[in-house]
Parts: structure tokens; sequence; C-alpha cells
């Protein structure tokens, strides 16, 4: 019985151990140019790729890629802070125990997960193709085969 204990210890210091880990990497990213705040401010105007009320479909179309890839390094960053801090907390609990765990801790857990199953359940949803577009693809193929 001493044994399990004992391995349960070395355990939870492995835990305390990632914990730390986990906390130096984060402070890290955050206060780099990759940090959700610092990612989410570097912004370019489409004045900026060829002056003001200019027609240059080739630089609306490169502001809107660059703004479609900027929504999605930011979403990146916040949802890669979240898993991070997700991790964290889940360290901390398994650490101290389950019945240990504040409130506070206990609901920004579940604000965390429920936020990050939403964002799992829209990107899955994103890569479903809808039954109307499955429709036209076999009309196509089709006038491909005749």
């Amino acid at each position: 019985m001493a044994e399990g204990k004992g391995n349960l210890r070395r355990g939870v210091g492995a835990l305390e151990k990632f914990q730390k880990s986990v906390n130096a990497l984060l402070a890290e990213l955050e206060s780099s140019p990759a940090g959700k705040s610092k990612v989410a401010a570097q912004t370019v105007s489409r004045t900026a790729l060829s002056g003001q009320n200019t027609c240059f479909a080739e630089a609306d179309g490169l502001y809107t890629q660059y703004n479609r890839v900027h929504e999605s390094l930011v979403t990146l960053s916040k949802s890669l802070s979240d898993q991070i801090e997700y991790l964290n907390l889940g360290v901390h609990a398994a650490a101290v125990g389950f019945d240990n765990v504040d409130d506070d801790t206990r609901r920004r857990f579940h604000e965390i997960r429920t936020r990050l199953d939403k964002e799992h359940e829209q990107a899955q949803g994103e890569k479903t193709v809808k039954p109307e577009q499955n429709a036209d693809k076999k009309s196509d193929a089709g006038w491909a085969a005749e």
C-alpha cells in the first residue's frame, strides 16, 4: 500500500513540474510577438496596398486573403492560450484533488471547455460538405463522363 502512495506522490510531482513548464510556456507565448493581444493588433488597412479609392483587383484580393489569414491566426492564438490554461487548470486540480478545487477554478475550467468544444463543433461543421454541393458535384461528374 505504501508503494502506491509513493507512486501517487511521484505522479503529483510530475504534474506539478508539468504545470510549471506550462506556466513558463504560457508566459513566454504571451510576451512574444505571437501573444494573442499582439497578433490581434497587427493589422493592415486596405489603403496601405494601393491607395484610397483606387481600383486594383489584386490588392483587393490580397487584402481579403490577409484578413482571412489574420483572423485565423488570432483565433488560433486565442485557442492555444485557452488550451494551455485548460491543461494548467486540470493539472492543478489533479495535484490538489478535484474536491479541493475552488469554485472559481471549476467555473473557469468549464468555461474554457465549453468554448473549446464549441470551436471544435464549428470546425467540424465547416469540414462537412453540404448535400446540395454534393448534388452539384455529381451532376458535374455526370457531364464529364458523357
